[in-house]
């Protein structure tokens, strides 16, 4: 009994098609989607609160140590009476030479960031 050879190529390419063409509808789709979102008629994502602490340990351990009393960077603690609330904001925003680099925190954060590391003891 022999059998057709072409029948098995034929139909992989009619599946390939089919999955083309669902592919490319399917991208259509989100295509119009991701469009709603950049316009801002998309989902909306809910802000994050900033909390300065959870910000410390994750970004301010490397160089001032994990109680951040001092490793690569200073001690941070007392820094309020050392420098002042308004000091504390301009080392955030634009960091010092040779030592803390700016943009770490993001503009409208400084305040909350600043805050939290002039009353830390």
């Amino acid at each position: 009994m022999k059998r057709n050879p072409l029948i098995p190529y034929l139909l992989i390419c009619f599946l390939g098609i089919a999955l083309v063409f669902f592919l490319s509808v399917k991208g259509l789709g989100d295509a119009k989607e991701i469009a709603k979102e950049k316009e801002g008629g998309g989902k909306e994502v809910a802000a994050e609160k900033f909390e300065p602490e959870a910000f410390a340990m994750k970004t301010c351990i490397s160089c001032h140590g994990n109680n951040l009393e001092g490793g690569g960077g200073p001690n941070l603690h007392g820094l309020g009476a050392k420098l002042g609330k308004d000091k504390v904001k301009d080392v955030l925003k634009n960091g010092t030479t040779g030592g803390m680099p700016s943009g770490l925190v993001k503009p409208e954060n400084i305040d909350a960031m600043a805050d939290w590391l002039v009353k830390l003891k």
